[in-house]
């Protein structure tokens, strides 16, 4: 395990302390500017991982979901945190919620952790080192048919305005099993071969930039819904098994009836 993947994990779970004190008790919810709630779990549990790592690194930039200092942005190694992926669920106290952390070096993202605490899941990876489930090493189904294949997806609105919801349903309606799970969870059961296809209509680079590289390295692949390398102004996503990842982009940028 490298110093980066050491630090990350030592981060994410300074920051669940303050993130399960608050899940277990009436917390105050504000909406952003985009009408998302965030709650002072979000901006404490992201203070802290930030804190973390600036005491090993402390040249590293940050990009996060709840606002850094502009002037910490720049630079070879960026750190990039979702603090709460899943905040309404958290906010519901629905457990599935999670601590996405990852680290880009040039523009590659080369770390990747996601911290389910209300589930006790912690999922981890880095570039060429494997995905581990709970210290326990973790694949991605061979599942190679999509009529054999388990999907989730992300809010049904985001793909209807981008002009694919049609092709989602015929997707769907060609998978074995189809449900709306949405969030990071989604991305944990992919990596351990529950569900083979994971896709969403909107997204920020936060909510999947751990995750995807916790699904190439459990042998899945990641990209934006119509094929592109996953960056940090990707806009949508589509995680599989791999098998069936071509499949997949042809039908959801099908013009067909």
């Amino acid at each position: 395990m490298s110093k980066y993947l050491d630090v990350a994990i030592k981060a994410v779970k300074r920051a669940e302390e303050i993130i399960l004190e608050c899940y277990e008790k009436e917390t105050a919810v504000d909406l952003k500017a985009d009408l998302t709630p965030v709650t002072i779990a979000d901006t404490e549990a992201q203070r802290i991982i930030i804190d973390e790592i600036k005491k090993n690194f402390p040249d590293h930039g940050f990009l996060g979901e709840e606002k850094t200092d502009k002037s910490q942005s720049a630079s070879e190694y960026t750190w990039i945190i979702d603090p709460i992926d899943g905040t309404k669920n958290y906010i519901r106290r629905i457990p599935l919620f999670a601590t996405q952390l990852a680290l880009m070096h040039d523009n590659e993202i080369v770390v990747g952790v996601s911290n389910a605490p209300a589930l006790n899941e912690l999922l981890y990876a880095e570039k060429g080192g494997g995905c581990f489930f709970n210290k326990v090493r973790t694949k991605v189904s061979k599942i190679n048919k999509i009529d054999e294949a388990f999907m989730t997806f992300g809010a049904i609105h985001y793909f209807e305005d981008i002009s694919k919801l049609k092709q989602l349903v015929t997707l769907s309606r060609k998978t074995r099993g189809h449900k709306g799970f949405g969030d990071c969870w989604s991305y944990h059961l992919l990596s351990e071969g529950k569900v083979d296809i994971v896709t969403e209509g909107k997204i920020k680079i936060w909510d999947i930039a751990a995750a995807s590289i916790i699904i190439e390295e459990a042998g899945g692949k990641m990209t934006d819904i119509y094929g592109n390398k996953i960056g940090v102004d990707t806009t949508t996503a589509v995680g599989t098994n791999g098998y069936l990842h071509d499949e997949v982009i042809d039908l959801l940028n099908s013009t067909g009836k």
